[in-house]
């Protein structure tokens, strides 16, 4: 959406949970029926609306898309009551990151609103849940982040786990016991707080310097999934459409090893029983074609 668009999705006041109604909402129960009885887009309605909003900046249509996906926020935030947060706070968030999806859809992709929507809504609300909770201090990389939400989902009760259920927990997660005793450990100690408590430099490397991660925003990662398939089938099929001299030159150039150091051109001459030169012409020509294959594959 643009800078103006999300805006004016976004209610004021005690609507601020329902974007684009109209009315006292009462408590979150009401918000929660309400929500269920709309009424949801078949495929077609909703890539008919998507291109409209993409196209048009068709705000009404951005928020057909919106509403129509509500009740899946209500269903995700409800597996993060257990953190003790407001139900209405995660869902308020979810929402916001549900918006943050619409934006963004591209439905020429084949892919449905609600499977690209669901990264954007968790990713608002793990974030949410990060600055609010006593246990911000927690997380401080990625992966810490991962085993922070799987081991307070796995967990039970607030006593201290046994060794058993440590090598249970470690074994169930596929981490080491290690890194679960020391995120149990973390998740029980004293609350820190969430910006620098003083000038010393020392202090300055608080959690809000370090609880965003740009490598898990969910553009990035169907990005990094794109890139890795157009590695693997993407390559081959560049591959396959050379001729067996052609492949069999740029394989044992640049395929060979995985330190790049590949054949020389001197030594597929000697094989071929051409020039070095014919070698460097055959692989540039190769290389080329290699290159258009790639871009209309991506």
């Amino acid at each position: 959406m643009k800078a103006s668009s999300q805006t004016a999705l976004v209610p004021v006041g005690n609507q601020a949970l329902m974007p684009g109604f109209s009315g006292n909402l009462g408590n979150i129960e009401a918000y929660i029926s309400a929500v269920n009885r709309l009424p949801m887009l078949t495929q077609e309605e909703e890539v008919s609306l998507a291109r409209r909003f993409r196209d048009q900046d068709d705000l009404g249509a951005a928020q057909k898309l919106v509403l129509s996906h509500l009740r899946l926020v209500v269903s995700i935030a409800r597996g993060y009551l257990g953190y003790g947060l407001p139900h209405a706070d995660l869902i308020q968030e979810g929402n916001i990151g549900l918006m943050k999806a619409v934006k963004r859809f591209n439905p020429d992709q084949g892919v449905r609103l609600v499977s690209y929507a669901m990264h954007w809504i968790k990713a608002e609300i793990h974030e949410y849940i990060l600055k609010n909770w006593r246990l911000v201090k927690v997380a401080t990389t990625k992966a810490q982040r991962k085993l922070f939400f799987n081991l307070r989902s796995h967990k039970e009760g607030l006593d201290a786990m046994t060794p058993a259920q440590v090598d249970d927990l470690a074994k169930t997660l596929n981490v080491k016991r290690e890194e679960v005793i020391e995120m149990e450990t973390r998740m029980s100690g004293r609350d820190i707080a969430l910006d620098a408590p003083s000038d010393d430099e020392d202090d300055k490397f608080a959690p809000i310097a370090y609880l965003s991660s740009d490598a898990s925003e969910p553009t990035r990662e169907l990005e990094a999934r794109q890139y890795d398939r157009l590695q693997s089938e993407g390559l081959e099929t560049a591959l396959g459409k050379l001729d067996p001299r052609s492949r069999r030159i740029v394989e044992a150039r640049w395929l060979a090893n995985d330190d790049g150091s590949g054949a020389t051109l001197h030594e597929l001459a000697d094989e071929f029983g051409v020039s070095a030169e014919r070698i460097r012409q055959i692989e540039s020509a190769a290389l080329k074609k290699m290159k258009g294959t790639l871009q209309s594959y991506a």
